[in-house]
C-alpha cells in the first residue's frame, strides 16, 4: 500500500515478519501476528486462509476487504484491547505497545489531557464504549475536534465510524507487523 502524502505511515514492529515468513508460518503463528492488529476471529481467519500473498499490497487489500463491514459484536470485541485516547495502556501486550506508539506523538499536556478525559467520559456515557480514533498522523486538536463532532452522531452512524477507525488502525498495524 503506497500511503498518500497525508496518510500516516506504519512503524515497523520490532517483532515483524517478512511477507515470505508470514506466508510460510504455521496457522497459529500467522494468527498471532494478526491478532494485535484487529482481534476479530473472522478477520484473522480470512487473512490466514488467503495465504500466500504475492506482495504487501495484496495482503493489505485482503485485510481491508475482510474488515468491511465489521459486525457490532466484532467491534465490541476489538474495542476491549484499546485504551482511552490520551491514556497510556498499563499492560505490556502487543496491542498496548501499538497503542503507546500510535499515541506517542500526541501533545497531551495540561488542558488537552483534561479536555480528552471529559470528552472520553461524555462519549462513554452516550455510546457505552471507549472513544476510538486512529491517533497515528493526527494532532491532539484534530482528535478533540473529531471527538466533539462524533458526540453528535446517532448510535448507528457512530458504530459505522468506529468500524472504519478499527479498520484504519488494523491496516497500519498490519503493515508494520508484516514488513515487506
Amino acid at each position: 500500500m503506497t500511503p498518500s502524502s497525508d496518510a500516516p505511515t506504519a512503524a515497523v514492529d520490532p517483532g515483524a515478519l517478512g511477507l515470505a515468513a508470514f506466508n510460510a508460518a504455521a496457522e497459529a503463528d500467522a494468527e498471532s501476528v494478526l491478532r494485535p492488529c484487529l482481534d476479530v476471529d473472522r478477520w484473522v481467519a480470512e487473512i490466514v486462509s488467503g495465504r500466500p500473498y504475492l506482495d504487501l499490497d495484496e495482503l493489505l487489500a485482503r485485510a481491508r476487504e475482510a474488515a468491511q463491514p465489521l459486525a457490532a459484536e466484532e467491534i465490541e470485541t476489538a474495542l476491549a484491547h484499546h485504551p482511552r485516547i490520551g491514556e497510556m495502556p498499563s499492560t505490556t501486550s502487543a496491542e498496548a505497545a501499538h497503542s503507546k506508539a500510535e499515541q506517542a506523538g500526541l501533545d497531551i499536556g495540561g488542558d488537552v489531557k483534561a479536555r480528552l478525559a471529559a470528552g472520553n467520559r461524555a462519549y462513554e456515557e452516550q455510546f457505552g464504549r471507549v472513544f476510538l480514533i486512529r491517533a497515528a498522523g493526527r494532532s491532539s486538536a484534530e482528535i478533540l475536534d473529531a471527538l466533539h463532532e462524533r458526540l453528535g452522531n446517532e448510535p448507528d452512524a457512530e458504530l459505522v465510524v468506529v468500524g472504519e477507525q478499527l479498520r484504519e488502525i488494523a491496516l497500519l498495524r498490519l503493515e508494520g507487523r508484516v514488513a515487506s
